[in-house]
């Protein structure tokens, strides 16, 4: 369950902060509206890291519509061992 809490608590910021460290963004309010997300360090960087990915994956998976792909044995030319070897 999300932790929401009005942007007023951030008078005692400590307390919402620990509410981070359970690993679940805090989801603060403004006149009743969410407004701003406090999230741990670590969380985001993760997040961020996940989203680098993502959009990397995407970059391939659009080469590969626009311009083809490789069949097994064109991506293993050249090299030593082929896909069917141990």
């Amino acid at each position: 369950m999300p932790t929401i809490l009005p942007v007023s608590d951030l008078k005692n910021y400590g307390e919402v902060l620990n509410h981070c460290d359970d690993g679940a963004p805090v989801y603060l309010t403004k006149n009743g509206r969410g407004r701003y997300v406090v999230q741990s360090m670590e969380d985001y960087e993760r997040q961020a890291a996940t989203i680098r990915l993502l959009a990397e994956l995407n970059k391939g998976v659009e080469s590969l519509r626009r311009d083809g792909g490789l069949t097994i044995d064109e991506a293993f030319e050249g090299l030593e061992v082929t896909p069917w070897e141990g």
